[in-house]
Parts: C-alpha cells; structure tokens; sequence
C-alpha cells in the first residue's frame, strides 16, 4: 500500500471514531455473554471464523493481495502466536472477572506499548511526561484491582483481572511488533494470517482441552455475530479506514471512551454494578493511557511521513507510536 498524508480528523470523522469505539467497548459484553454457552478457546475459534468471512469479502472488494511469501512466513507466525496468547488470556480473564473490568483492563495496553516502544522503536523515548501517564494508569490498575477484591467472589474477579492485565501486555507487544513491520506486509493479510493461526491451534486446543459439549443458541449466535463480523470485520476495517487518512493521536484520543462505554453497556445489557472504585479506575487508566501516547513537539512526525497503520484482531484500537498498529 503507497504511503498517505494524514490529516487533522474532521468532525464527521470525530464522531464515526467515537462510534466505533463505543463498538469496540461492547466487545467485552459480547465475549463476557457468550463465555455462558461455550468455553473460551471455543468461543475464540468461533470469531476467528465469523471475522475472516468479512475480512475476505474486504479483501475481494479492494482487491488485495492475499499471496503469502516466503520471506513473510516468519513475521505471520510469530505475529500468529502473540495474537492467540493474548486472546486466551483475554477469554480466560473475561470468564473470571465482570465485562467492566475487562472494558476497562484492555485499554491498558497502549501503557505497556509507551514502555515497550522506548526499548524497541527507535526515536520514540519514555519522556517524562510519559512515564507520567503510565503511572497514573497504573494507580487506575490498583483501583479496579481493590474494586475487585470488594466483590463477590472476590478471588476469582482478582484472577481474571490478572490474566486480563497480561492480555493487555502481549497486546501492547503485539502492536509493538507490527509497528516493526510497518508497511512491508498488507493489512488484510495480517488479519487473515491471525484468523487462520488462530483456527488452527484453538480448534484442536479445544478439543483436548474443553469437553463441554456442543451447544449453540440464539445468545451464543449473537455473540459469536458481535465479536467476528462487527468487531474482528467491520471494527478492524473501520479502524484501518481511519487511520489511513487521519492523524493516528487524534484518533487514539477518542479511542479512549472506550472504559466508559464499556462500563455503562455492561451495566444495561448484563446488569454489573456501576461502583465508585470501577469509575475512578477507569478514569485514571483513560487519562494516564492518553498520557502515556502524548507525544512532545521534538517527538512528533510529520504527518506526510506516517505510514499506513496495520489493523489487527484482539481487543481495541488505540494507536501507538507513528507507524504502529491498532488492536483486537
């Protein structure tokens, strides 16, 4: 794909962004709702294939290249395995704790990108104002954490806090890796690779691993629809779209309604407790996320020189660093 002039985001563009990461937001709800009639690595699969249907008729209509090369097999698979990792901790963290701590928890990884970028992109250091920002995510972490520990069944909502937190890393570390491979491989092949990968090892994961039987319904078809044609489909491509054409920080700033929705929609639809803790952690991590991806005027790229940003699955889609990627 040729390089793109990006450009301050319009207000129309504002509020498409806006409206697809209130999508994004829902995808906790949605993997939170289904985890009742499968089990995660199933449920994993199940949108893995949902996702690469639309993913394919994307890629049809825009006439993209899906030959895999030589030389990209190893950036696929590895990019494959970081990918199903994180979305077993992801699944896994979501069967343990509520949907508005993992709304909230899977912002986290733009964080765990600031740190991550200072060691393996060049030019793009931890500037003080930064480290700042990660820090007040992190108070967020310990906040939700302590919600946590006042809930019922407190041990297990701890567990899945934790295992949702390492999501966040191997996402941060995700994107940090195609922000590496920034423009050398195409977008939708990326995705697909993902989805494939992804099949590949969760099918018979699941199999050896979970042996509760076959089971689909009208919840579990919603859910599954959510997560792979709106999110892993429509969201990746949505998100593609925009941070094509307009500047990436612009975009990750209105990304970060994300918690905020997320909380409120796990309220309406699975009925969750709006706490006081939950608000404040998801406002911190918000703010300190925001923080952690400000860029200094000496840091900033000029918009002509950003690349195309790679768009893949797992769990949101805030931009890092110019030239890095957004999440699933």
């Amino acid at each position: 794909m040729p390089p793109t002039e990006h450009r301050r985001i319009t207000p129309r563009a504002g509020a498409f962004a806006t409206f697809v990461a209130a999508l994004w937001s829902g995808n906790s709800i949605a993997i939170k709702a289904g985890l009742e009639y499968a089990p995660p690595l199933r449920l994993g699969w199940y949108r893995f294939v949902s996702g690469a249907v639309v993913i394919v008729a994307w890629a049809l209509y825009t006439r993209a290249d899906l030959r895999v090369r030589r030389n990209e097999l190893r950036v696929l698979t590895i990019l494959g395995v970081l990918f199903s990792v994180q979305l077993v901790f992801m699944n896994l963290g979501l069967k343990y704790t509520t949907a508005g701590h993992g709304a909230v928890l899977s912002v986290t990884y733009p964080i765990w990108m600031a740190v991550l970028a200072h060691f393996f992109i060049a030019g793009d250091r931890l500037a003080l104002s930064r480290l700042a920002g990660i820090l007040v995510a992190y108070g967020g972490v310990v906040v939700i954490s302590l919600d946590g520990l006042g809930a019922e069944a407190s041990g297990e909502v701890l567990l899945g806090d934790i295992l949702s937190i390492i999501g966040g890393f191997l996402l941060g570390a995700r994107l940090i890796f195609n922000a590496r491979q920034s423009g050398r491989i195409d977008p939708n092949k990326l995705l697909l690779a993902q989805a494939a990968f992804g099949t590949a090892v969760f099918v018979p994961a699941g199999l050896i691993f979970e042996g509760e039987p076959w089971l689909m319904n009208r919840e579990l078809a919603l859910s599954i629809f959510y997560q792979g044609a709106v999110i892993a489909g429509f969201g990746y491509i949505a998100n593609l779209w925009l941070l094509q054409r307009y500047l990436p920080s612009q975009v990750g700033v209105l990304n970060l309604s994300q918690p905020i929705f997320g909380i409120v929609l796990a309220w309406l639809i699975l009925d969750e407790p709006l706490t006081r803790l939950l608000w404040a952690g998801a406002i911190l991590v918000a703010l300190g996320a925001g923080m952690a991806q400000r860029r200094t005027r000496n840091e900033r790229v000029p918009a002509k020189s950003l690349r195309p940003v790679s768009v893949n699955p797992s769990s949101g889609a805030v931009p890092g660093p110019a030239g890095s990627d957004t999440r699933e």
